[in-house]
């Protein structure tokens, strides 16, 4: 059976739809509106594997903000929604990324506790248009409601567009390993708990 989910989400300040597939083939269709962030999406989706449909319209003639952040909140909420009662998955994986002179380390536990821990800096505030600091914000509310436990740490690097790059691609390549089936496990939640 393949896991996929659907999410729309509507506010004052944004409409946001987003489609994915878990099972998929790192396909994607992205409009944000933000042309950086629509390079990133793409990213995530390409190195995870999954397909990715993700269309929000925002208020950018305020700033980016709303509308990257209702973004993670989608896509979190549909990650979740795809993945069930999550039987037979992998769990925990990890992820070390290098893009030239950058260097970073993403840890995954899809743990049912949602927490982020983001270990990155940015020497200037904006790539091109997009603000750096929404990078934190995007994982921020994509771990929060795929309820994740997600470790972002950038362990060197200078060109701000490759710190930002091996975040997306880090996450991507450890969730795409998270949510594999274990083929010893296949039909059981991978807990002592027997929850997540």
């Amino acid at each position: 059976m393949t896991r996929q989910a659907e999410i729309t989400r509507k506010t004052k300040e944004t409409d946001i739809s987003v489609k994915i597939c878990v099972d998929g083939a790192g396909m994607s269709r992205i409009s944000t509106g933000i042309g950086f962030f629509d390079h990133m999406l793409d990213q995530l989706a390409r190195h995870s594997l999954m397909d990715l449909e993700i269309e929000a319209k925002g208020d950018l003639h305020i700033d980016q903000h709303h509308t990257v952040e209702d973004v993670g909140i989608a896509l979190g909420q549909a990650f979740r929604r795809a993945l069930g009662e999550l039987r037979g998955i992998v769990r925990y994986a990890d992820a070390h990324i290098p893009m030239d002179e950058t260097l970073t380390r993403v840890a995954i536990d899809i743990s049912g506790r949602p927490f982020l821990v983001f270990n990155t800096r940015f020497s200037n505030a904006k790539i091109g248009e997009f603000d750096t600091e929404l990078v934190r914000e995007f994982f921020q509310a994509f771990a929060q409601n795929a309820a994740i436990t997600l470790h972002i740490e950038t362990l060197y690097g200078v060109n701000n567009h490759h710190i930002a790059e091996t975040c997306f691609k880090g996450v991507a390549r450890a969730l795409g390993r998270a949510v594999a089936i274990d083929a010893r496990q296949a039909d059981k939640i991978p807990s002592t708990k027997g929850a997540l």
